[in-house]
């Protein structure tokens, strides 16, 4: 597949999302319904999609429920306040501060000035995206046989379960030279309650050794991967995630694969400053 053909498809397949979306505005629907509605493998559509959208999920779903709610200003006179429920706000003044933040009109000024429905507003893309520094190799990589720790809640808290984890595996032996810290994340923070983001902390283990509480044994499979060097805190991680989603992956003819990103940390925290932080992202390819 050609990189431009990649691109194209990548772009076509986000549109019907959209465009799913767009015709469901009041169902609940799931990151996996709307995966399902573009091809793309439930693992990685939501970084696809803010690459490639230059916005979350649930923030194109408020766009378009505020543009529908300006089409209903318009072209009826329901109340503004049943105008607000339906297009998801909790009180009136929600609705006015997020409207006029889009539109540049309270909804009553809106409705009394306005002829015609304006342009649906685009995304906000991040131009800064195109200077990024980053690389990303195509290597064969081996399976990993890890020790996991699964992390309940902000991903910005996994170094707590880290901590646990290299503290049971310590006096266990398992904290060698060689030992590899690997971090494996299954949720959108931007679409997911963070009470039920989903995580594990990781140390590779290839022994016999019985995980602990709240621990198990997972192999993370071999093959092709992407692999990108992040060098920095890793608060910046996502600069990182949308660089290879937004402008690599489109243009690359490749096709992620049905399988987690997962995160390999390439030194230790605890004895350099943040900005020398090396993070590898491994993305696998089909």
């Amino acid at each position: 597949m050609s990189r431009r053909n990649t691109f194209e498809q990548y772009s076509a397949r986000i549109e019907k999302v959209v465009a799913f979306l767009s015709d469901r505005l009041d169902q609940p629907l799931t990151l996996a319904q709307l995966a399902d509605a573009g091809h793309f493998s439930p693992f990685h559509f939501h970084r696809v999609y803010r690459g490639l959208m230059g916005e979350t999920i649930a923030s194109t779903q408020r766009r378009l429920r505020l543009h529908r709610a300006a089409a209903e200003l318009i072209g009826n006179r329901q109340p503004i306040a049943q105008i607000a429920v339906r297009a998801g706000y909790g009180s009136v003044a929600a609705f006015t501060r997020a409207f006029g933040a889009v539109y540049g009109d309270a909804p009553a000024a809106f409705r009394k000035r306005r002829a015609a429905l304006p342009a649906l507003p685009g995304a906000a893309f991040d131009p800064t995206l195109e200077t990024l520094m980053y690389t990303a190799q195509i290597n064969t990589l081996a399976p990993i046989r890890v020790i996991a720790l699964l992390h309940r809640g902000d991903y910005q808290t996994i170094g707590q379960s880290f901590h646990a984890l290299y503290a049971w595996a310590g006096p266990r032996g398992l904290m060698r030279p060689d030992t590899r810290g690997i971090g494996i994340y299954y949720d959108s923070p931007a679409d997911t309650p963070v009470e039920q983001l989903r995580s594990e902390a990781c140390i590779s283990a290839s022994g016999e050794s019985e995980p602990g509480e709240g621990m198990r044994r997972v192999e993370i499979a071999g093959g092709r991967h992407a692999v990108v060097v992040h060098t920095g805190p890793y608060a910046e991680l996502q600069r990182a995630y949308d660089w290879l989603f937004c402008q690599w992956l489109p243009a690359s003819g490749e096709e992620a694969g049905d399988a987690p990103v997962y995160e390999e940390y390439l030194n230790d925290p605890s004895q350099l400053p943040p900005a020398e932080w090396k993070t590898a992202i491994c993305l696998p390819l089909k």
